[in-house]
């Protein structure tokens, strides 16, 4: 598995995580791409509700619950690309000011990829723990990517 984490304006932070799984990337692409399942593998997640409901597509909303840092957050957000099977871009539109990516690239017949992208902005007296906020987003990314290798690999 690798991670990474970059800064590139003042309290903007790039993370990124990624793990190669031994399932097909069909199989991973159907948890990933269902908001649904994000409670089962995503750190902090209580609640993750998308409309419509199933496989994401542009337009599909989220309301999402979830704690980081010891925080409370309630994010809503939008998927505002998607490329079936393969990869979705994601926005908050409330809550925490993020934007992201979902991809499953194949390797092998059941081994593919699975990378998380999130950059996320802070303001304000947040930014005094930006750095702080970066790294527990970085290891959440990190264990959400393992999880969702358990997850998979359990199926």
């Amino acid at each position: 598995m690798s991670t990474s984490t970059q800064r590139r304006r003042v309290g903007e932070y790039n993370v990124t995580a990624h793990v190669e799984i031994d399932r097909s990337a069909a199989l991973v692409w159907a948890l990933v791409a269902d908001y649904g399942n994000d409670p089962q593998w995503r750190r902090g997640v209580s609640r993750m509700l998308p409309t419509p409901a199933g496989e994401v597509r542009e337009g599909t909303t989220t309301d999402e619950a979830m704690r980081l840092a010891g925080q409370s957050y309630h994010n809503l957000g939008l998927v505002t690309a998607v490329q079936p099977g393969a990869h979705f871009e994601w926005r908050t539109t409330a809550g925490a000011d993020a934007n992201g990516s979902r991809t499953v690239t194949p390797v092998a017949q059941d081994r593919c990829i699975f990378r998380l992208a999130v950059a996320a902005r802070v303001t304000g007296r947040q930014r005094v723990i930006g750095p702080l906020l970066a790294f527990m987003l970085q290891r959440n990314l990190s264990s959400d990517a393992r999880r969702l290798k358990v997850l998979a690999e359990s199926r």
